[in-house]
């Protein structure tokens, strides 16, 4: 038990000085990029994104946690025309596993992940109709838990046909218990875009996050479709 231990410790040890090099790395890019003349495309002085995507699990949570969906939305500044910085938020959405939910006798649960990241983001192919970038960045993550059972609720309803103003009872679930962790994070990745006549450019990009939650470690790797203007 204690190796096992002393390996995962070392694993993330490693995990987290790969990541500093990469941010490292891009900064270092950010200031020639900014520094020196670039044959790319003009880019406005803002830059916003919205897209979704399946969120496919790594690691130790993979086991506990299934694979799930999320959403993200942010906007930044273009510093160059090959680099830019921007904050964005997102929301994922997971599944518990079968395997957890028998070991606690619960007959359901739920995870979501809560995240805030600003992300530099080099664009080394930037043409008009179609780009490259890698991205990388760190954040704020917050994770929740919940073990659920199926229930009833009462809610006031409204029924102008009858006219009839009342309880009805409609299906909810019971939360039985829930565990929330907040932490620090990073990310990293790579993205392609394909530009239109308008300015409005579709992009897939897949990034891995890694944060740093109690017992187990949030490491997932979204492949993200949206757009960016």
């Amino acid at each position: 038990m204690l190796t096992i231990a002393s390996n995962t410790t070392s694993g993330s040890v490693a995990t987290r000085r790969t990541f500093r090099r990469f941010i490292i790395s891009m900064l270092a890019l950010a200031v020639i990029s900014t520094v020196s003349p670039a044959n790319a495309q003009y880019e406005h002085r803002f830059n916003f994104n919205v897209g979704g995507s399946v969120v496919p699990l790594v690691g130790d949570i993979s086991s506990r946690l299934n694979t799930g969906w999320n959403v993200t939305a942010g906007g930044g500044v273009n510093l160059a025309p090959t680099f830019g910085i921007n904050a964005e938020y997102s929301y994922f959405g997971l599944g518990v596993d079968q395997s957890v939910l028998n070991s606690l006798d619960v007959p359901e649960g739920n995870a979501h992940i809560h995240a805030i990241t600003v992300n530099p983001m080099w664009r080394f192919v930037n043409g008009e109709r179609f780009g490259a970038y890698a991205i990388a960045g760190v954040g704020y993550y917050r994770r929740t838990v919940e073990f659920t059972q199926p229930t009833t609720a009462l809610v006031t309803v409204f029924d102008p046909w009858w006219g009839y103003v009342g309880p009805f009872a409609v299906p909810a679930h019971q939360v039985l218990g829930s565990a929330t962790s907040n932490a620090g994070g990073v990310n990293a990745g790579f993205g392609l875009t394909l530009g239109t006549k308008g300015g409005v450019k579709f992009y897939t990009e897949a990034r891995y996050h890694y944060a740093n939650t109690h017992r187990s470690r949030t490491q997932m790797v979204p492949v993200t479709f949206g757009i960016r203007w």
